[in-house]
């Protein structure tokens, strides 16, 4: 049985039609621009639901200077699984910064027992072993990988130039992954630096 090249042409559309619509230039039209998909991904624990906001006594605004001063100090609790910062652990606290503010800290190790550091690093979707560059030029305190003794502090100044998800945690191998870090948000919307706690 024979058909006709227009007949043919009819039945062919379909098929064509489908198969454009599985090319790759169709599905890439139909995925979301690189700029969204571009931010991290979340670890799951971090329940936005479960967030509220709270007043920390450790973090000074002064938003006419456009400035977040932070008080920070790591301690251990006995049979805690990590160190913790500032009573935290495991992102239960999270800082939200506006874009282009400046982020001073000045940085203290309480715990007698290890050393310890802190370096601002952007989320992934796995906690590195341990801490690498920083996010944002000076944003960690000296010997990230090796950690400053007990007793020992730092203090550092960076501009928070990038908004995104951002880990400030511990560099010293293994100790983040253990839940040393708080969570920083370097937020385009936000007016003023806050503070936000995850309800337990």
């Amino acid at each position: 049985m024979s058909h006709s090249p227009c007949l043919l042409g009819r039945m062919m559309l379909p098929l064509y039609a489908a198969l454009l619509a599985c090319s790759p230039r169709e599905q890439a039209a139909a995925t979301p621009p690189a700029a969204a998909a571009s931010e991290p991904v979340r670890p799951a624990s971090l329940d936005s639901s479960r967030v509220t906001t709270d007043s920390f006594p450790w973090l000074a605004v002064d938003s006419a200077a456009r400035t977040a001063t932070l008080e920070l100090v790591v301690s251990r609790k006995t049979g805690a699984p990590s160190a913790l910062i500032n009573g935290y652990r495991a992102g239960e606290a999270r800082i939200v910064i506006p874009v282009g503010w400046t982020v001073k800290w000045n940085w203290q190790s309480a715990d007698s027992t290890t050393p310890h550091s802190l370096v601002v690093m952007v989320q992934r979707e796995k906690l590195p072993l341990e801490g690498g560059r920083p996010s944002f030029s000076n944003a960690m305190t000296r010997m990230v990988t090796e950690g400053l003794r007990p007793g020992q502090g730092d203090r550092s100044t960076f501009e928070a130039e990038e908004a995104g998800w951002y880990w400030m945690m511990c560099g010293v191998p293994g100790h983040g992954l253990n839940g040393e870090w708080l969570e920083l948000r370097v937020d385009p919307e936000a007016k003023t630096a806050s503070s936000q706690v995850k309800r337990r």
